[in-house]
């Protein structure tokens, strides 16, 4: 099976997202698998994958959303959906506002979310090798 290589999201889109991303207390900015995302409450409600901009939406405004031209879920690698994830369409990415109002729905979704607890990593414990005795002389 080939290997997927994955893009980078260009320059340009990096810039509109982080203008549009809701930058609120609460909210968190981190990579998610190399591309920008905003998470609350540790769950992740959008972010970049490749050159598209994905958001978590409610079922309710996810239906409401796929009525736009050219909106669809989210599907990272073909028959991987991600059912709560859609992918906002171009001509959405180029206005500004209609992208800021469907992520405050984005973000008060995810806000709605139990919240994720974080697992503390487990501390690997290495056991000391035992040193080789050192010849004396020679």
């Amino acid at each position: 099976m080939e290997k997927k290589t994955w893009r980078k999201s260009s320059p340009e889109l990096i810039s509109l997202f982080e203008s549009v991303a809701p930058d609120q207390p609460g909210v968190e900015a981190r990579k998610m698998f190399g591309w920008p995302a905003r998470f609350v409450n540790g769950n992740m409600f959008t972010g970049l994958h490749e050159e598209t901009l994905i958001m978590r939406l409610s079922e309710e405004d996810r239906t409401a959303f796929l009525k736009s031209k050219g909106a669809s879920i989210f599907e990272p690698m073909p028959g991987r959906k991600m059912q709560e994830y859609v992918v906002a369409p171009g001509a959405m990415v180029k206005e500004p506002e209609e992208l800021r109002k469907w992520l405050q729905k984005s973000l008060a979704y995810a806000s709605a979310l139990p919240a994720k607890t974080t697992k503390a990593k487990t501390a690997k414990t290495k056991t000391a090798k035992p040193k080789a005795a050192k010849k004396k002389g020679g």
